[in-house]
């Protein structure tokens, strides 16, 4: 497919215009997925100028939608598929689980995942995420996994964090992620890959001039709960370390077990954030610091302000923030209140095409919008290295950014990946346009498949501009290569970059 940068640049001005208007036989797991997917056989292509309110919720809550989830949105109703995507218990997601249960690793315990190679682990928890993301239906669960893993941020480029890292994220992050936050933050303070990576396991009482390691508590305050205008000080920072001290990791016989080591807790009183810790309570003082900072006014108000910057606007309304929090106050730190809030407000239901999706989304989007068979591995792996978001690499505490300002520069590998990917020209990941493009209705608006092609990625009808920027490009492509070179340029689009 020769396609030059020059006709990219041409259709994503037009897009522009129109807005402002391992090793395993992953393909016999495929086949063996792909008879437990309900594959619809005709795919209804948008009408509207804009998106409706489904393609917005398939956008928002998920990674966008595969073939036929547009037509099911739409006839379910999008009040009935977000109560759906709030209890992903009852969604049977039987097709995903064999794409993304074979992977050992992703079972085994904190002390038996040493016996697998480092790559193995983390090769094997990419392809789990990247998969699950990409062939779930339970896409909310898997949108509040990905935010979750940036709040709670763990790179595994520091030691054992490479293997505990696995366990985090089934412990920890899945076994929470629309459950009770008082919980989820407990589960990761004793997460052996928060101890390693924050140094929570080296956390002893004072001696001598060596005062208790602060790191966790820091980020405890700072990044987990109050946020860094949360109205702290050094001093409760401090004092909180002290709360922390004698939490460590058995590097043993018991390796990976966490356990709470008397001798070196420092057993004197504290005082957090104004409340007192009386002296003496031993193992104690850890839940009576995560009752002090969750029930803080500070953490109630910096969650909802992440929350709503994630799924409705990079600046949202102090109104909505304000009532986002009050779900999380009076439900007792629930999280799916404060979703159920945030989807049902008129800010998240207008706020349409808004956001930039950052890479890994803009991955799993594109991938499930052409329907692909993926292994989700070391290629789709490479690509995400490339534009600075392949998960679980970030070095610092505070997670990918999500504001769009990072992301910019990260155009061109976009636009490359849409190339290869349309083009079938990555390793372990397969996509058949013609089997999509025949699943259009006949009753479709448009007589040429550039039309229809277009429609059915964007969510929407194309814009005039948009359609005659194709067209223009297109002259010059053989037969042959119309499809594949349609279906990169609407995904290379800024039109198809949004959300």
């Amino acid at each position: 497919m020769n396609v030059h940068r020059r006709h990219v640049l041409k259709v994503g001005a037009a897009a522009g215009a129109g807005l402002v208007a391992g090793c395993d036989a992953s393909p016999g797991w495929n086949r063996l997925a792909r008879q437990f997917e309900s594959v619809p056989e005709t795919v209804v292509v948008p009408t509207e100028a804009e998106h409706d309110l489904a393609a917005h919720a398939l956008n928002r809550l998920g990674y966008g939608w595969r073939p036929g989830d547009l037509d099911r949105v739409r006839a379910l109703g999008v009040d009935e598929y977000i109560d759906e995507q709030l209890a992903p218990e009852s969604i049977d997601d039987t097709a995903c689980d064999v794409r993304a249960r074979r992977f050992e690793s992703i079972h085994a315990s904190a002390g038996d995942i040493f016996e697998y190679r480092k790559g193995v682990v983390e090769r094997e928890l990419f392809r789990h995420t990247l998969l699950r993301a990409v062939y779930s239906r339970r896409q909310l669960f898997e949108s509040m996994v990905n935010f979750w893993t940036d709040h709670f941020n763990i790179s595994i480029g520091k030691g054992e964090c490479a293997w505990f890292k696995t366990v985090d994220d089934r412990e920890v992050i899945r076994a929470h992620t629309l459950g009770n936050f008082r919980d989820l933050l407990r589960a990761s303070a004793l997460s052996p890959a928060m101890l390693v990576y924050l140094d929570g396991k080296d956390n002893k009482k004072a001696e001598g001039e060596e005062g208790a390691n602060e790191n966790y508590a820091r980020e405890l305050l700072e990044l987990h709960t109050l946020g860094v205008h949360g109205g702290y000080t050094q001093q409760d920072v401090m004092e909180a370390a002290r709360c922390l001290t004698g939490w460590t990791i058995n590097d043993a016989w018991w390796r990976g077990r966490v356990e709470f080591r008397e001798g070196q807790h420092d057993e004197g009183a504290k005082r957090v954030l104004g409340a007192e810790i009386p002296a003496g309570q031993g193992k104690k003082d850890l839940d009576r610091l995560l009752d002090i900072v969750v029930e803080h006014p500070a953490t109630a108000r910096y969650l909802a302000t992440k929350l709503c910057r994630r799924f409705v606007a990079d600046e949202p309304s102090l109104e909505l923030i304000e009532q986002v929090a009050s779900s999380f106050r009076d439900s007792k730190y629930e999280i799916k209140p404060m979703l159920r809030t945030l989807f049902a407000s008129d800010e998240f239901r207008n706020a349409r095409v808004t956001r930039l999706k950052r890479p890994f989304r803009f991955i799993a989007s594109a991938l499930r919008a052409v329907d692909a068979d993926t292994d989700g591995g070391e290629r789709i792996h490479e690509w995400l290295q490339r534009m600075g978001n392949a998960p679980f690499n970030y070095p610092t505490p505070d997670g990918y950014p999500d504001e769009p300002l990072p992301w910019l520069g990260t155009l061109l590998w976009r636009w490359n990946f849409a190339l290869k990917l349309t083009s079938n020209g990555i390793e372990g990941t397969q996509i058949d346009l013609r089997r999509l493009a025949r699943r259009f209705s006949a009753s479709d608006q448009f007589d040429d498949l550039t039309g229809n092609v277009a429609s059915y990625l964007l969510g929407r009808r194309p814009a005039d501009v948009e359609l005659a920027a194709l067209d223009e490009v297109l002259r010059e492509v053989s037969d042959e290569g119309k499809r594949p070179t349609a279906a990169a340029l609407v995904l290379a689009s800024p039109a198809f970059q949004r959300y």
